[in-house]
């Protein structure tokens, strides 16, 4: 796995610390392990698939849809940072 640049030359994690390991965690179905270590990380890929599904078939509100569910994976992105922040 890839290491993080931040935290290797300043020793914090960065907001996306988690999101590789949560990743294979999800792909082998192990998805409370993978919400532990990255909680953003279905509302992320949600988001991203459906950017890519609504640039192909326009949905009527696919942009309010995009706007929610970016807003949701950037909220738990910060509280899951803050949270690991606090207890390390």
């Amino acid at each position: 796995m890839l290491e993080c640049q931040i935290k290797k030359y300043i020793g914090v994690e960065c907001p996306g610390c988690g999101a590789q390991r949560s990743f294979f965690h999800l792909i082998k179905g192990e998805i409370i392990e993978s919400l532990m270590l990255f909680p953003a990380l279905i509302p992320v890929l949600f988001t991203f698939l459906f950017l890519g599904i609504h640039l192909i078939f326009k949905f009527k509100n696919g942009a309010k849809i995009l706007i929610y569910s970016f807003a949701t994976s950037s909220g738990l992105m910060v509280i899951n940072y803050i949270y690991k922040l606090c207890i390390n």
